[in-house]
């Protein structure tokens, strides 16, 4: 057992980019969401850079360091050694079926021994009927993949890419407290990160649906880990990530197509009537 001290307008009128409608972490924590423990929005800092989504400044991040009791307030997925962590939940209704969903994810850990395996994960829950499926994890290991965790349940999402062992010794982040640049037992233990990995699912059904992003301290409280995360919310505020400049822009509403399509008729009229005066 560790007996160390803790490191605490439009673009045209039948069509509206996705990154004109879209809020991300770039002006702060997303609003209507609900920080259990410690959470915050950052830019690049220390070893941990921007996602490399289109126009983002900053991300959300969870960390263990100031974290709250896992067991009573339902972080992680209760395997029996959780101690500590924290989680954000999000909230928000996917309005089609087959709405495809994309977020990036690092995780970054100042504590990667055989013996005090913390993990970050993010899931999507279905509210009505609680079905939940798994976006991401990542457990500290000295040896092997650091993605996905081991075990933990399957994760349901496409990561890309779809496995990675740690990046060694870079653990200077500030939402890491007093852990930040620190590595318990040194680099070969497993401390690192795994720099930006890219989850994608399909939600199949539309429907009322939470993201919950945590991290988990496992078997004790000290050397804190953390889960950085990027997306921006679309219309409808469906998650979305726009790193494709040159994909299509999504259609606006029928309510606002037609407001433009109306516009436009005024405008035919007008011009008419100027020449016919």
């Amino acid at each position: 057992m560790k007996h160390l001290p803790r490191y605490m307008a439009m673009a045209a009128v039948l069509a509206l980019p996705a990154s004109l409608s879209a809020q991300s972490f770039n002006s702060g924590p997303l609003a209507g969401s609900t920080c259990t423990g410690n959470c915050g929005t950052i830019g690049a800092n220390g070893n941990i850079g921007l996602s490399g989504n289109v126009g983002s400044t900053a991300h959300g991040w969870v960390s263990t360091a100031s974290g709250v009791s896992a067991a009573a307030n339902n972080v992680g997925f209760g395997l029996g050694g959780e101690t500590n962590g924290s989680k954000l939940a999000y909230n928000f209704n996917v309005a089609n079926n087959n709405t495809s969903l994309s977020f990036k994810f690092q995780y970054i850990t100042s504590d990667g021994t055989s013996s005090f395996i913390e993990y970050g994960y993010a899931k999507l829950t279905d509210i009505v009927n609680s079905n939940s499926i798994i976006l991401f994890h990542a457990r500290t290991t000295p040896t092997g993949n650091i993605v996905p965790g081991f075990g933990l349940p399957a994760i349901n999402a496409t990561i890309v890419p779809s496995s990675t062992p740690v990046i060694a010794n870079q653990t200077t982040w500030s939402p890491l407290g007093g852990s930040s640049g620190a590595c318990f037992q040194g680099a070969a233990a497993g401390c690192g990160r795994t720099d930006w990995i890219t989850a994608q699912y399909t939600v199949a059904a539309a429907g009322n649906y939470q993201l919950e992003f945590g991290v988990i301290n496992w078997g004790d409280t000290a050397y804190d880990s953390g889960l950085a995360f990027d997306f921006a919310l679309g219309q409808g505020g469906v998650p979305i990530v726009d790193d494709d400049p040159t994909k299509v822009p999504e259609p606006v509403s029928a309510s606002l197509l037609l407001l433009g399509l109306t516009g436009l008729g005024a405008t035919a009229r007008r011009r008419r009537a100027v020449r016919g005066a």
